[in-house]
Formats: C-alpha cells, structure tokens, sequence
C-alpha cells in the first residue's frame, strides 16, 4: 500500500541518492576548485573574504551600538558563519535542477543527487570559513571551551533541514523560475530580522520574545552558536529543530515524489 503512495515515490529517489552519495561530494568538489581555478592563493579566498567582512562589520556595529567587542566580536562571527551557510544553501538551492539541467536532461540520476550536490558544495565552503572563528576568538582573547564541539551535531540538524528545503524550493523554483528572486528578498528582510549582528536581549519589552523565539532561522544559528560562545544549546532550540525537520521532510517527500516525473519537462 505504501509503495503507490507519493512519500514512497519521494523516498526512494532519496534512498537512491544516498547510496551512491561520492558522486555528488565529488561534483561539489570539483565546483569549489573550478570557480578558483588558476588563482594564485586558491580557494583561501573564501576565507579572506569573510574575514574582512566580519572584521569590518563586527568593529562597526559594536562602536555604533557600544557593545562588548572581547564578546560581540565572536558572537557576531559565529552568526554571521552560520547565517551565510544558511542563506547560500537555500539561494543556490532554489536553482540545484536549472543548474543542472545539462546532467538532468542527459543523464538519468536520482533528482535528490543534485540537492545533496548544491548543499555539499556549500558545507565546503564552511568548512573553508569555520578557520576564522578561532581567530577572531584567539585576536580578542576570548577562551573556547569543550561545549563548542556541540556545534557539529548543531550543523547536523541545520542540514537535516536545509536538505529538504532546498527538495522543495528546487522543485517550485524549476516550476516558476521568478520565485527564486522572492526567495532572496525574503531572505534579505529575515536577515535583519534575525539576531544575527544584534543581539536578542537589545529586545524593547514591548516586543514579544516570540518573535525571537519562533524564528526557525534564531534556532538554527544558536545551535551552533552558542556552542562556539561556551554555551549549551537549549533543549526547546533542539526540539523546535527536530520537529520542524520531521514535518518538513514528510511534505519534501510528497512534493519531490508527485512532480519528479515533470522536472524535467520544466527545464
């Protein structure tokens, strides 16, 4: 019975693409090192880029706001960190099937290898970044204890959600190619709605903490966040995370099972 339902559908096109889970690894990697092909310094630019850009708004916005850089300087790197893996994973997920349209159109591969492609490429990237939090923290003498290894089982569960958000942008996104720009403006307003380069206690009392508290993308960073600043996460951030993949993925697998037939029709 539950084989001719949309779920199953879905999820064997997952399963597919797990088991033969190289080949996407290998295609993110080979994405990173041709976009900094005969570069003198390579892929540190990644790095380099980000450093300046945290640095820079990091001294900016604490002497605006007056605050603590010994910690304002590390919490907003840790933000920011996780903020820019978030929001590129979803921009380039909105578009994983229209970039790879070429190897869809051609070749017959589970849809999900694509998904797991674009996310991939956006780990590594991370990974290339993650080096500046310990010099921020080590520049300002700020001290990292053990509870930032709670960080990687942090970065665990934001993949786990961002994989089947990026299922069904990429979907809705090849249906209707203008709502790849929607994505953006609403990830631009959510940035600044977000305690990314502000903190959450700056709160007015007339504002409901709700506001902070029901926010997927505040529960997200703070997985990793609080990790890196010496914290524990706090079990509701771990428990809104994990419900939130749950539902998300159950609608991910009935979106991809019912239109992968199409996806390849809309390229």
């Amino acid at each position: 019975m539950l084989k001719n339902t949309l779920f199953y559908a879905g999820f064997q096109d997952v399963l597919l693409a797990s088991r033969e889970y190289w080949l996407p690894l290998a295609l993110a990697w080979q994405d990173v090192s041709v976009r900094y092909k005969r570069s003198a310094i390579g892929q540190l630019w990644l790095t380099l880029n980000t450093l300046i850009y945290i640095a820079s708004l990091g001294l900016i916005f604490g002497t605006l706001f007056r605050f603590n850089l010994h910690e304002y300087l590390p919490n907003i790197c840790a933000a920011i960190l996780t903020w820019n893996f978030i929001n590129t994973s979803i921009s380039d997920g909105c578009l994983a099937f229209i970039n790879s349209d070429s190897v869809i159109l051609q070749v017959k591969l589970p849809f999900f290898t694509h998904i797991i492609r674009t996310v991939a490429r956006n780990i590594i990237v991370f990974g290339h970044n993650i080096v500046i939090y310990p010099i921020i923290a080590i520049s300002v003498g700020y001290k990292v204890n053990l509870y930032a290894l709670f960080a990687i089982p942090g970065l665990i569960f934001i993949l786990i959600n961002l994989l089947w958000v990026c299922t069904i942008l990429a979907v809705l996104c090849t249906r209707y190619r203008d709502l790849h720009q929607v994505v953006i403006s609403i990830l631009q307003i959510v940035f600044y709605a977000t305690p990314v380069v502000w903190d959450a206690k700056i709160l007015p009392p007339t504002v409901s903490p709700l506001l902070v508290k029901l926010n997927p993308f505040y529960n997200f960073i703070d997985l990793v966040k609080r990790p890196l600043m010496g914290q524990l996460p706090y079990a509701s951030e771990w428990l809104f995370c994990g419900t939130l993949a749950v539902f998300g993925w159950a609608i991910a697998l009935c979106v991809l099972g019912k239109y992968k037939h199409r996806i390849a029709y809309w390229l």
